[in-house]
């Protein structure tokens, strides 16, 4: 039994913002800017010390939005997460101690892999749906490309050197179901409070996975 959605986090945007918030207060309308412009999953990764109170806030103040967890590399994150509120849980990699607890929280989870024999692991699991992460440093497309052929029931979300310019090339691929990324928050825009353009950077992303049908 798979510890996937129905309907998936993957399928709910082309795009997951991954998101790393350095000042509360910038959460709410960070997260309305990506919700308004068609992103409405939203990773906050757990990198700086206000993330859970940032999960917290958008949870409560953006009901549109459907804000998860990143960097979750222990059972305690993942309780604090659900408790702040994240619907969804995403790790750069994982161990077996780690992916039971995120399997026992009932969220949908995306567990990180970067190598075939990590991926063949996880469908062992019965985990289909995967990071596939640092994407390019990893061996990006191609090697994504690769894997569809004997592996074609895993599913993925490259996050890692993914922007613009080769998110299309990812989306193109039979397993990849969105990409993660962070160039539509561009620290300038965030530092000068420029909602109206993350929202149209965000709606820009959302536009590629039209391109692709």
């Amino acid at each position: 039994m798979t510890a996937s959605p129905s309907p998936s986090v993957l399928d709910l945007a082309p795009v997951i913002p991954v998101v790393v918030v350095e000042d509360l207060v910038d959460a709410v309308p960070l997260a309305r800017a990506l919700v308004a412009g068609g992103l409405p999953a939203i990773e906050v990764t757990l990198r700086t010390p206000v993330a859970l109170d940032a999960i917290r806030a958008i949870a409560d103040g953006v009901p549109d939005a459907v804000v998860g967890v990143g960097t979750v590399i222990s059972p305690g994150q993942v309780s604090d997460a659900l408790a702040a509120g994240a619907r969804f849980l995403v790790s750069p990699g994982w161990t077996d101690v780690l992916l039971e607890s995120m399997r026992a929280s009932g969220a949908p989870f995306l567990p990180g892999v970067s190598t075939t024999s990590e991926v063949v692991a996880l469908l062992e699991r019965g985990v289909r749906e995967m990071k596939f992460f640092p994407a390019e440093a990893a061996g990006g497309a191609a090697y994504l490309k690769a894997l569809a052929g004997p592996l074609p029931q895993a599913r993925f979300c490259p996050t890692g050197g993914v922007g613009p310019a080769n998110a299309p090339e990812y989306l193109a691929l039979p397993n990849v179901a969105c990409v993660g990324g962070s160039w539509m928050l561009p620290a300038d825009a965030i530092a000068s409070h420029d909602w109206d353009r993350v929202e149209a950077l965000a709606r820009q992303a959302a536009g590629l996975g039209s391109a692709q049908v």
